[in-house]
């Protein structure tokens, strides 16, 4: 397996990192929308990301990644013997047809043996991981229509060719684009739990050490990830401690009530936005080891989870993230 670039040797980019880091501490929040520049470290920080998670358990031979409760369609009744894979990050390339991302009759076999038997797509490689999709503002709209039900109910239903398969399919969805080359319908930005501006660094001394680290990672990446092994095992076991603390952190109504305000306040349809808001911050919360969701942690969270909700005001050239921040002063002060 190739070496991926540590994690915490990313220069910059705080905010995609923590949008990232969040979702892997609640996948409910509903993956990850990056959108800027080419080459800035999209995929560089899913795959380092996953890395530097623990490994999941799953049965020898699993095509699914299932964690060996039962209830998998390739793993039948026995008990098998399980063994440790890394998190999965899959990609998604834009010419994949339905049939490759939720998985199809497979073809070979039922003409050799006259057998239909399922074969696996996309989706159930990553199960329990990420799936990232470059471009996702180019992918067809059915298809990331498809993605995001799937995203947001954990499971993979397919129904045709005289086949009915069902397999559990919680993956953490994360996106990326440049919107000059195409914008995501308002409907489906809307289903990205999180959204993030992703630009090339502007000063120079960052320049410098995005080089820097880049180049002494090429020349020896397993000495470069040995130097980086401690920093990301921190950052591992925060986001463990964080899962773990997760189901007690308390969310006061006062701040339910702030969350709903500001929805109201910036015009957002639907509550998907209020639920995206309440999930990030008491992420946020637990991550910081905060046992109650302050109202730092929502005005921390709000231009990430509702500035790509917002619909566009022509007269309002400030953009949608200063929006937020100018509604947050307003209607949910510090």
């Amino acid at each position: 397996m190739t070496q991926p670039f540590p994690f915490s040797a990313i220069v910059g980019q705080a905010a995609m990192k923590r949008a990232l880091v969040l979702a892997a501490v609640d996948p409910s929040i509903g993956g990850v929308l990056a959108l800027g520049d080419r080459g800035a470290g999209k995929s560089t920080a899913v795959r380092g990301l996953a890395a530097l998670l623990p490994p999941i358990l799953s049965p020898e031979g699993c095509a699914y990644n299932c964690d060996g409760a039962g209830g998998c369609p390739g793993c039948g009744p026995a008990p098998r013997k399980t063994r440790r894979r890394p998190t999965p990050v899959v990609d998604l390339p834009l010419g994949a047809t339905e049939d490759r991302v939720t998985g199809a009759l497979d073809i070979e076999r039922a003409l050799s043996h006259g057998e239909k038997r399922f074969e696996p797509g996309l989706l159930a490689r990553a199960h329990r991981g990420f799936l990232y999709i470059d471009e996702v503002n180019l992918l067809e709209d059915h298809l990331v229509d498809l993605l995001l039900d799937v995203a947001a109910s954990g499971e993979n239903v397919v129904e045709r060719d005289g086949l009915s398969v069902r397999h559990a399919a919680r993956v953490v969805l994360v996106g990326s684009g440049n919107p000059e080359e195409g914008e995501l319908r308002p409907q489906l930005l809307d289903r990205f739990g999180l959204a993030v501006e992703v630009t090339s660094p502007r000063a120079l001394a960052e320049r410098v050490q995005v080089i820097r680290r880049r180049d002494a990672f090429e020349r020896d990446r397993a000495g470069f990830a040995a130097a980086w092994r401690g920093a990301d095992g921190k950052l591992r076991r925060r986001i463990l401690a964080a899962r773990e603390r997760l189901a007690t952190v308390e969310t006061p109504d006062a701040v339910l009530e702030d969350v709903a305000r500001l929805c109201l306040a910036l015009g957002a349809d639907g509550l998907r936005g209020e639920l995206a808001l309440m999930r990030a911050a008491r992420a946020l919360a637990a991550f910081e080891g905060a046992e109650v969701v302050a109202r730092a942690h929502l005005r921390e969270m709000a231009p990430e989870t509702l500035g790509h909700r917002l619909r566009r005001d022509p007269l309002d050239e400030t953009g949608a993230a200063a929006r937020v921040r100018r509604e947050i002063e307003e209607t949910v002060p510090a």
